[in-house]
Protein backbone atom coordinates (compact mmCIF):
# COMPACT_ATOMS: atom_id res chain seq x y z
CA UNK A 1 0.00 0.00 0.00
CA UNK A 2 1.09 4.16 -0.74
CA UNK A 3 1.01 5.87 2.49
CA UNK A 4 -1.58 8.94 2.70
CA UNK A 5 -1.70 12.04 4.95
CA UNK A 6 -4.83 12.75 6.86
CA UNK A 7 -6.11 15.98 7.63
CA UNK A 8 -4.31 15.86 11.23
CA UNK A 9 -1.33 17.27 9.80
CA UNK A 10 0.33 20.72 11.23
CA UNK A 11 2.33 21.13 7.52
CA UNK A 12 5.50 20.98 10.00
CA UNK A 13 7.92 20.05 7.00
CA UNK A 14 9.54 16.78 8.54
CA UNK A 15 8.52 14.26 6.01
CA UNK A 16 8.93 15.91 2.92
CA UNK A 17 12.89 15.68 2.80
CA UNK A 18 12.97 12.58 4.43
CA UNK A 19 11.00 10.86 1.25
CA UNK A 20 13.50 8.81 -0.97
CA UNK A 21 11.32 8.52 -4.03
CA UNK A 22 10.27 12.30 -3.83
CA UNK A 23 6.27 11.39 -3.08
CA UNK A 24 5.90 14.05 -0.66
CA UNK A 25 4.30 17.19 -1.54
CA UNK A 26 2.79 20.21 -0.31
CA UNK A 27 -1.25 20.12 -1.49
CA UNK A 28 -3.45 22.62 -1.38
CA UNK A 29 -3.50 22.83 2.22
CA UNK A 30 -1.65 19.75 3.58
CA UNK A 31 1.21 17.84 2.41
CA UNK A 32 0.34 15.15 0.54
CA UNK A 33 1.88 11.51 -0.96
CA UNK A 34 1.97 10.74 -4.80
CA UNK A 35 0.45 7.29 -4.41
CA UNK A 36 2.70 6.16 -7.97
CA UNK A 37 6.18 7.21 -6.15
CA UNK A 38 5.21 5.87 -2.75
CA UNK A 39 6.87 2.53 -2.06
CA UNK A 40 6.31 3.01 2.12
CA UNK A 41 10.11 3.04 1.64
CA UNK A 42 10.49 -0.06 0.69
CA UNK A 43 14.07 -1.16 -1.39
CA UNK A 44 15.16 1.63 0.61
CA UNK A 45 14.29 1.17 4.28
CA UNK A 46 12.59 -1.21 6.90
CA UNK A 47 10.37 1.18 7.65
CA UNK A 48 8.32 4.42 5.87
CA UNK A 49 10.75 7.18 6.99
CA UNK A 50 7.94 9.41 6.86
CA UNK A 51 5.76 7.96 9.89
CA UNK A 52 9.30 7.28 11.91
CA UNK A 53 9.61 11.36 11.54
CA UNK A 54 5.63 13.02 12.08
CA UNK A 55 5.39 14.34 14.94
CA UNK A 56 1.44 13.84 15.01
CA UNK A 57 1.37 10.21 13.77
CA UNK A 58 -0.90 11.37 10.57
CA UNK A 59 0.39 9.50 7.97
CA UNK A 60 -1.16 5.65 7.94
CA UNK A 61 -1.69 3.29 4.73
CA UNK A 62 -3.67 4.29 2.01
CA UNK A 63 -6.65 1.53 1.36
CA UNK A 64 -7.09 2.87 -2.07
CA UNK A 65 -3.71 1.61 -3.10
CA UNK A 66 -3.25 -2.14 -1.94
CA UNK A 67 0.26 -3.46 -2.63
CA UNK A 68 2.06 -6.22 -1.38
CA UNK A 69 5.93 -6.34 -0.61
CA UNK A 70 6.75 -7.38 -3.99
CA UNK A 71 4.85 -4.79 -5.92
CA UNK A 72 6.57 -2.23 -3.79
CA UNK A 73 9.72 -3.68 -4.36
CA UNK A 74 8.52 -3.92 -8.43
CA UNK A 75 7.48 -0.04 -8.11
CA UNK A 76 10.97 0.50 -6.04
CA UNK A 77 13.07 -0.71 -9.27
CA UNK A 78 10.88 0.89 -11.66
CA UNK A 79 11.39 4.25 -9.97
CA UNK A 80 15.37 3.64 -8.94
CA UNK A 81 15.41 2.62 -12.85
CA UNK A 82 13.80 6.03 -14.46
CA UNK A 83 16.06 8.09 -12.05
CA UNK A 84 19.23 6.53 -13.09
CA UNK A 85 18.14 7.28 -17.09
CA UNK A 86 17.14 10.67 -16.31
CA UNK A 87 20.57 11.92 -14.88
CA UNK A 88 22.96 10.29 -17.37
Amino acid sequence: MALLITDECINCDVCEPECPNDAIYMGLEIYEIDPNKCTECVGHYDVPQCCQVCPVDCIPLNPAFVESKEQLMAKYHLLTAANKVKFK
